[in-house]
């Protein structure tokens, strides 16, 4: 891909060593579920699986059977599960790319079970378990039925059964251990039914950091493993190192007089002689319109105030405090001396989204260190 201005780079080697710090946390006896849904959490789907894959993880996670399909066609052969709950009309895609396939219905198995008996393949899935996220899975006294229910689908095999954590990351764990709680109640029920399921997982990115009784057969981090903790509330149990840095240059710089409005409505106006630099990024590169006048970028080293309404393509910083500022000069979004929990905290949003809403069109460099 052509490197424009605004682009975004990612430092395998930190995700290299990302991984290999979960896996020295859980230990060799537990398998490791890489999360890779939404691109790699902006990361790039294929890339970043290749490196949680040399380094560590077992098997991938993903949201949507077409990220599967790309994994797929990219050569990686591993298990793959789908954590969002697909039409019964999607049930082919699953089997036609050797998908693992999340369920939670009788509807589901049916159509997942005719698209592998058609397919000429047995389909495995994992049953999720709603203990308190609220959001999609069976509930717990439902479960022990629901597993005696799939026995009559002969192209389907219970790998997995999991839950989610809806508040690990918080200092309180008092919901979170009642989640624990109850997901153990069901494994001991689906014991005492006869029931015998190899992969039991619930813990994410911070309860692999902060309760390592919840690792069960198989952790499935995300967040972490890109460099990233998820909240100022979790420990540091383990040292992680930022795998994305968003960039892009300077094109032109000016100086203008007091009372010049700057960008759309005129919003901010300057009350000194001052110069301004533009630069090529903006909302629809994943630079939010929100940030407009909030923000700071990183220039030669020193922070400068953004300024005027951030547009779809372009947006202008205050460089006046700059004695030497040239086109061609890069521009740190986030990433080095400006983490990228600053933007998230400046719009209101966790650095999640910020990382997964850097754009498609803003190419990504990958880099060992």
């Amino acid at each position: 891909m052509i490197e424009r201005a605004t682009r975004a780079i990612v430092d395998l080697n930190a995700i290299a060593h990302n991984v290999r710090e979960v896996r020295r946390r859980i230990g060799p006896a537990c398998e490791l579920m890489a999360v890779v849904k939404a691109d790699g959490y902006g990361h790039g789907l294929v890339e970043v699986s290749r490196v949680f894959l040399a380094n560590g993880a077992d098997c991938l996670a993903i949201t949507l059977p077409e990220e599967g399909e790309t994994l797929r066609e990219a050569g990686i052969d591993v298990p793959i599960l789908v954590f969002g709950l697909i039409q019964p009309e999607e049930a082919a895609k699953v089997a036609r790319f050797d998908l693992c396939q999340t369920v939670t219905s009788l509807e589901l198995l049916e159509a997942l079970d005719w698209a592998a008996r058609l397919a000429g393949k047995t389909l495995p899935i994992h049953i999720k378990v709603d203990t308190g996220m609220n959001r999609i899975g069976l509930n717990p006294e439902d479960v022990v039925s629901f597993l005696h229910q799939t026995l009559r689908f002969k192209h389907l095999t219970v790998e997995g059964i999991y839950s989610h954590l809806a508040t690990a990351y918080q200092a309180d764990k008092t919901h979170a251990q009642e989640q624990l709680s109850r997901f153990a109640d069901v494994l001991s029920a689906l014991d005492h039914a006869g029931v015998e399921i190899p992969k039991r997982h619930i813990a994410n990115s911070a309860a692999v950091l902060d309760l390592p009784q919840s690792y069960y057969d198989m952790v499935r981090p995300g967040l972490i493993l890109y460099g990233l903790y998820p909240s100022e509330e979790v420990s540091r149990s383990i040292i992680l190192k930022p795998a994305m840095s968003f960039l892009t240059k300077v094109v032109t710089v000016k100086t203008v007089p007091p009372g010049t409005p700057i960008s759309y409505g005129g919003a901010y106006v300057t009350n000194k002689r001052t110069k301004i630099a533009t630069l090529p990024v903006g909302y629809a590169d994943g630079y939010s319109r929100v940030l407009s006048s909030r923000i700071q970028v990183s220039i030669r080293g020193k922070r400068v105030p953004q300024v005027g309404i951030i547009c779809m393509d372009m947006c202008m910083v205050d460089v006046s405090d700059l004695e030497e500022i040239h086109p061609g000069d890069d521009a740190i979004l986030f990433g080095e001396g400006l983490p990228v929990e600053e933007v998230a905290s400046t719009i209101g949003t966790i650095n999640y989204e910020v990382v997964s809403m850097v754009g498609k069109r803003v190419p990504r460099l990958y880099r060992n260190g």
